[in-house]
């Protein structure tokens, strides 16, 4: 009760609120919530006939259906789609506001028992949807990202990167994974992965065990951040830090710059500060816990200036709280009517503001290796009107088979496939 009468009071007004985007986002004065903002729709799910909204032009079909909280897709050379299907597991309730983060996780299907297993996807007639399902991998740690480099597969589990010999053309991998890297589990626990151009290297993205190093600097130690893995000595290292919770990492081709989306501190309001997309430099700092969207220093956190002095501005903005996670580059000509390159990104939905923001899947358009332009929506939908429910939310978005955009849809158990409308045939 108490909290939804600070969720009332927060409202008042924002209706008008302009999001903070772009590259000089206008942030709104923090302010410090004592009653955090605890705000989630009920998962409810897809009926039957019912689907997310496409943009005009395109046209979206279930690739695959009844799955277990897939996250992360991965599409093989052979055109056969994978799909990490995890989910994050209780943690131990000490405090009464861990037991309403609990159980709004539980509400909104973001929190049980993890299926812990990749399942392969096989369209062998064209259709854009994926009639032949196997398990692909089981009896993972949370497995989210996968990379192939020539006859290795890797996964991104919770606790690290194992590597899996792999046949062409495989349906299924049987043999022992061996360990490559370890990371630490909790907190935000995705591991997304992707190849170097040159498949030298594999950069990881690696959350942050709390909002703002809640529990010490030492519990955090090799977090917030992505790390990269050299292939041919095995050694590994922190690339760039001071990334909350950096999940999707992508190339941008034509500077061969790696970027990341970013999901943001809690707890200072509705739009403070913004998740973003950014670039990100070998050996950069971006402010985290000590400060944000540059040197905005966070009063909650014991100070480091000299790490506030060497936090690096973000890029690009996305607004407050949308947990945009999933990321891919998308070239021109991929999708009618996105007639420039762009990124890709899917935006899970906020769990705390007022008023409820993400639950779409959105372009921005690139120039001269940066962003230009607003976000534009490629789906839509997942959210009820009224916020009370969702009926999906967006995770990891792909390019796939045919030039297509796959999108993984946790709450709806689903992988959408979008095309042009011209291009997709009947059900």
């Amino acid at each position: 009760m108490i909290g939804a009468g600070a969720i009332l009071m927060r409202r008042w007004g924002k209706d008008t609120e302009l999001p903070a985007l772009g590259s000089t986002p206008d942030i709104p004065q923090a302010k410090a919530q004592g009653i955090p903002t605890l705000k989630m729709p009920t998962a409810k799910g897809w009926e039957p006939g019912h689907k997310p909204t496409a943009a005009p032009g395109l046209e979206v079909n279930a690739f695959a259906t009844d799955l277990i909280h897939p996250r992360w897709i991965y599409v093989l050379p052979n055109n056969d789609v994978l799909v990490a299907e995890a989910l994050q597991q209780a943690g131990p309730v000490k405090t009464a506001f861990d037991y309403a983060i609990f159980a709004t996780m539980k509400r909104a299907a973001a929190i049980g028992v993890s299926a812990n297993r990749i399942s392969l996807f096989r369209d062998t007639d064209g259709d854009g949807v994926g009639e032949i399902q196997q398990t692909f991998l089981e009896n993972q740690n949370q497995p989210f990202g996968m990379a192939l480099v020539e006859d290795t597969f890797y996964v991104g589990n919770t606790d690290g990167i194992v590597a899996f010999d792999y046949e062409a053309g495989a349906t299924k991998i049987t043999g022992e994974g061996r360990k490559l890297v370890d990371f630490e589990a909790g907190g935000h626990w995705t591991r997304s992965l992707l190849v170097s151009p040159d498949e030298t290297k594999i950069y990881a993205g690696v959350g942050s065990l709390s909002n703002i190093a809640d529990h010490g600097m030492q519990k955090e130690e090799g977090r917030a951040a992505i790390h990269e893995l050299n292939l041919a000595d095995g050694s590994s290292r922190i690339f760039a830090s001071g990334l909350r919770n950096p999940v999707g990492v992508a190339w941008e081709p034509n500077t061969g710059e790696l970027w990341t989306v970013v999901n943001e501190r809690d707890g200072l309001g509705d739009e403070v500060p913004p998740d973003y997309l950014t670039s990100v430099k070998d050996g950069g700092f971006y402010g985290w816990p000590y400060c944000y969207w540059g040197q905005t220093v966070d009063d909650r956190v014991p100070q480091n200036p000299e790490m506030v002095a060497k936090a690096i501005d973000p890029d690009y903005a996305l607004g407050g709280h949308t947990a945009s996670l999933g990321l891919c580059w998308m070239p021109v000509g991929t999708l009618p009517g996105f007639d420039t390159d762009g990124m890709v990104i899917g935006q899970h939905g906020s769990w705390n503001r007022s008023n409820l923001s993400g639950y779409k899947v959105v372009f921005v358009p690139f120039e001269n290796g940066a962003p230009a332009g607003k976000p534009r929506d490629i789906l839509s939908g997942f959210l009820a009107p009224d916020e009370k429910v969702s009926y999906g939310r967006p995770v990891g978005v792909t390019i796939g088979p045919g030039g297509c955009l796959l999108v993984a849809d946790d709450v709806g158990n689903a992988i959408w496939r979008v095309t042009g409308a011209a291009n997709v045939k009947p059900d």
